[in-house]
């Protein structure tokens, strides 16, 4: 007899940058819908926007998936 034994990924943190808002924006769409897929959800996001000294603008986030139940 087989006794299989599944552990969910209660909690992920995950990074994402890019100097296009929109770009920032397909980024987490995107690892959303592969989140869905094992289960997790957007508990919390979190982002910032800073220009570097050479004026380059970069946009940050980080998002927070947790487990549905």
């Amino acid at each position: 007899m087989l006794n299989f034994k599944l552990d969910f990924i209660e909690d992920k943190v995950e990074f994402f940058e890019a100097t296009d808002l929109k770009v920032l924006e397909k980024k987490i769409e995107g690892k959303i819908e592969e989140n869905k897929a094992i289960l997790l959800g957007v508990h919390s996001v979190s982002h910032q926007m800073y220009v570097s000294e050479k004026g380059q603008t970069f946009y940050t986030a980080v998002v927070h998936f947790k487990r549905k139940k």
